[in-house]
């Protein structure tokens, strides 16, 4: 999966809406009477703003995880990844979103897909690697309606 980076801007405060009482999936219920506060989605989904960015999805190697071509990812360059995380990797010149698996004896990293179309790729001291930052949140684009 490769990806298009973006700077997260957060000049802005955006108080949109907030049903805290869940929206139910079931039945219908009336949602304006649990408007009952609001939500900025920068202080909601950004831990650490001098570090953060987001990203387009681009590719189906993720989509056993649930990340799809188009989705909105926000991912952290602050955070320390750790085993099974999802990553944005630096390796041999391109960006990839990947899960990080290491060996139990540390002897190895693995970047492995979330798709059996695609094949794992191991890291090893020859490769141009770096983790580049960690993913936090993936925000789905709606099907047929990617946003650029």
């Amino acid at each position: 999966m490769k990806l298009i980076l973006y700077s997260a801007d957060l000049s802005t405060e955006l108080e949109l809406a907030f049903a805290d009482q869940g929206i139910r999936a079931g039945f219908p219920s009336p949602a304006q009477d649990a408007m009952t506060e609001s939500i900025d989605l920068n202080k909601e989904l950004v831990r650490h703003p001098a570090t953060t960015f987001y990203a387009r999805a681009v590719g189906d190697s993720m989509l056993g995880c649930g990340i799809d071509d188009g989705d909105l990812l926000i991912i952290d360059k602050g955070l320390e990844p750790g085993d099974g995380d999802i990553v944005v990797a630096y390796i041999d010149g391109e960006f990839t979103l990947k899960r990080v698996r290491l060996e139990p004896d540390g002897s190895c990293l693995w970047l492995m897909p979330e798709n059996d179309s695609y094949h794992p790729i191991k890291v090893t001291e020859e490769n141009d690697f770096i983790v580049w930052g960690v993913l936090t949140y993936n925000i789905k684009c709606q099907k047929n309606k990617k946003h650029r």
